[in-house]
């Protein structure tokens, strides 16, 4: 791997591809070269936190992919920079790059607690998992800033309503108090998201994320105060981490990690060019070999769009990696298993909340 003048430090894309939403036409270089040094100080290259006031919270979530029928997300953009990341084409709808944009205007949603809480309470409310967040990371820098997710964890312990926490941050462990609430009435998950165990790579794929040490005493802890955790080994890139599927279940079986899982890389939209563009500049040399198995893995293109297959991918090279990761899960793994969310409990205190009124 390699950060050669004029690779951005600290930050997942390289470029700012224009938006197709866009009436402007944007220089794809965020940055001029010739004027200054690379460095995430630079003011252009600073994160901005814009103010959003949306009218509702709870996104359905109609996939056959995704097991759980609601996701919600306090935070739009994302931090922590991954390359791979699929939640980067969200962003051209609020007029901004899924590339650079993504990483440094970070969209909040300050009353996200409050328009909860009326969901929650609402007489026509049936209990049903809520993914928090399933876009972008619950527990992103922004958070220790906001504090958004933890006064979102406090309104799903008040109405004790089941929610799956997904991130990749050992932040979660600042709300071990109410997960361990949760956790004792089997109204919690946690998925910890688990790509490599190598990291220099870490640092390149995922720049402002957990250090590899970081993620894996966060799975230990978690799970040593009865927090069920979800390790997902994702995304699998072929001819990048996919050789570490084994080593990634022992790590985290012997963490206490309850369960894993995994899927596949897929590059849909604008994604497919940034995280193109970061290979070239990363790892010259092996660019058109990644790119090459992740095509073979998707019916011979970057992205796809097919639901039973796009999670999972097709081919010789996919079916490798689904028997690698069977093995892997059965020599790690048997006899565990997540718990069952508890979806009793919330309407006795939904009613009784609202008695209070």
């Amino acid at each position: 791997m390699q950060q050669n003048q004029g690779f951005l430090r600290g930050r997942g894309a390289q470029i700012n591809p224009a938006s197709t939403y866009e009436h402007i036409i944007r220089d794809p270089q965020p940055v001029d070269w010739a004027l200054q040094s690379a460095d995430w100080e630079e003011p252009d290259l600073k994160t901005q936190y814009l103010p959003t006031h949306p009218k509702s919270i709870l996104n359905r979530v109609p996939s056959p992919d995704i097991p759980l029928e609601w996701s919600m997300n306090p935070y739009q953009g994302c931090e922590h920079g991954c390359i791979y990341c699929y939640a980067r084409n969200t962003h051209p709808y609020w007029g901004f790059s899924a590339g650079l944009d993504f990483e440094r205007k970070i969209l909040v949603k300050q009353n996200a607690a409050v328009l909860l809480e009326q969901e929650l309470k609402k007489k026509s409310w049936k209990a049903a998992p809520v993914m928090f967040a399933g876009n972008t990371d619950i527990y992103q820098p922004a958070e220790r800033k906001f504090g958004i997710t933890r006064a979102c964890l406090e309104v799903f312990w008040k109405y004790r309503h089941p929610v799956g926490l997904i991130t990749k941050n050992s932040l979660v462990l600042r709300d071990l108090d109410l997960l361990k609430q949760l956790a004792s009435e089997n109204l919690v998950h946690v998925a910890i998201s688990l790509t490599t165990l190598d990291e220099v790579l870490r640092q390149f794929l995922e720049p402002r994320t957990a250090t590899v040490a970081q993620r894996l005493k966060t799975i230990e802890t978690l799970s040593a105060h009865g927090i069920p955790v979800f390790a997902m080994l994702a995304p699998v890139i072929p001819g990048l981490n996919d050789h570490e599927l084994f080593s990634l279940a022992r790590a985290a079986a012997d963490r206490g990690a309850s369960n894993i899982g995994y899927t596949m890389v897929r590059l849909n939209g604008d994604v497919g060019l940034i995280f193109e563009d970061w290979l070239r500049k990363t790892m010259p040399e092996r660019a058109d070999k990644i790119l090459n198995k992740i095509r073979d893995a998707h019916g011979g293109q970057l992205n796809d769009h097919r639901s039973g297959v796009r999670m999972r991918g097709e081919g010789k090279i996919a079916e490798i990696i689904r028997d690698q990761f069977k093995l892997a899960k059965e020599k790690y793994f048997s006899g565990r298993q997540m718990p069952k969310f508890n979806l009793e409990l919330h309407e006795h205190f939904k009613t009784a909340q609202l008695r209070l009124f």
